[in-house]
């Protein structure tokens, strides 16, 4: 079965949002039982890879979708034998940028025991899990991103086997999840993103012709989650820039998405907004992934939704 995720969509009418929606990605079930490794294999043959979650909106739509099944795959991995630790803010979503730390001298420096959490005193050090800041796991989703929500039922969920290092969702207990052998035989959930990264370098004007020829149009943002999710594309693209669907309206005066919805939600960088004629919006590919104010005969790549 196939259900599609939908996120609010915000146009402003005479100064009121109104909520319409916006697809940006879709959830497939598969109700035949594969083990992980070949839950991964259909899932980025047929669509795009096995099922991420973002967040509890994401869990209430698998769990909907689930056609009275007990257990699902989900696309969360472990290999506990590998050094793959890394630096996670708890905030599902929040990235951790290795040049905006603040570690003191030496740090961190993983002292006498396990220090997987991170206190402050002017600067960072890693310290025992006594408190909660921030955390390392070497759960992974298959895709390579790095959203950190986390949803696991502690009654039955236990990393330290190192044979149960793939995630399933028990559908019959709110969702939550569990970790299993890779080898057992379940159902999964597929994702297909609707984005696509264009890494042609195109005019404002191009990539906006491009995307309605070939695919559907420039991509929109109305909220933070659709921002995430649309930076998760802008990370391999190959300019410092990538083209959004957003252009400055002369005769309006106000910044426009090419759906004619005017701005509610907003993403600017300090000083980067400049409204101006033949002015659009850009996403920078790296750093925090904020808009900028581009001249239309700039050349970059851009982001498509998909059909």
């Amino acid at each position: 079965s196939v259900f599609s995720f939908f996120f609010p969509y915000i146009s402003s009418v005479l100064g009121q949002c109104v909520f319409i929606t916006c697809q940006l990605y879709e959830y497939h079930f598969i109700k035949e039982q594969m083990s992980w490794d070949e839950a991964r294999a259909y899932c980025r043959e047929k669509y795009t890879d096995l099922a991420k979650v973002f967040d509890l909106t994401d869990m209430r739509r698998l769990q909907d979708s689930a056609q009275n099944q007990t257990e699902a795959w989900i696309g969360l991995y472990s290999e506990p034998g590998r050094d793959n630790r890394r630096w996670h803010w708890s905030l599902p979503g929040e990235e951790y940028t290795e040049n905006k730390t603040c570690w003191g001298a030496g740090e961190p420096n993983d002292g006498a025991y396990p220090e997987n959490c991170v206190r402050t005193r002017d600067k960072w050090a890693d310290y025992p899990c006594t408190s909660t800041y921030q955390f390392i796991y070497s759960w992974r989703w298959s895709d390579g991103s790095n959203f950190s929500f986390r949803y696991w039922d502690m009654d039955s969920f236990n990393d330290g086997l190192n044979n149960r290092t793939c995630a399933t969702t028990l559908l019959e207990r709110s969702g939550r999840w569990s970790s299993a052998g890779c080898d057992q035989r379940k159902p999964f959930f597929c994702y297909d993103d609707k984005l696509i990264l264009i890494r042609e370098n195109k005019t404002w004007e191009e990539a906006l012709n491009y995307c309605r020829q070939k695919h559907d149009d420039l991509v929109s943002i109305s909220n933070p989650h659709q921002q995430r999710w649309v930076q998760e594309r802008a990370k391999n693209a190959s300019t410092p820039f990538v083209w959004l669907g957003l252009r400055y309206g002369c005769a309006a005066r106000l910044w426009l998405w090419v759906t004619d919805y005017v701005v509610c939600y907003e993403r600017w960088a300090s000083g980067g907004k400049t409204e101006d004629c033949d002015m659009s919006a850009a996403m920078t590919t790296g750093g925090q992934h904020e808009w900028v104010s581009q001249r239309d005969n700039e050349t970059f790549n851009f982001i498509c939704i998909k059909h």
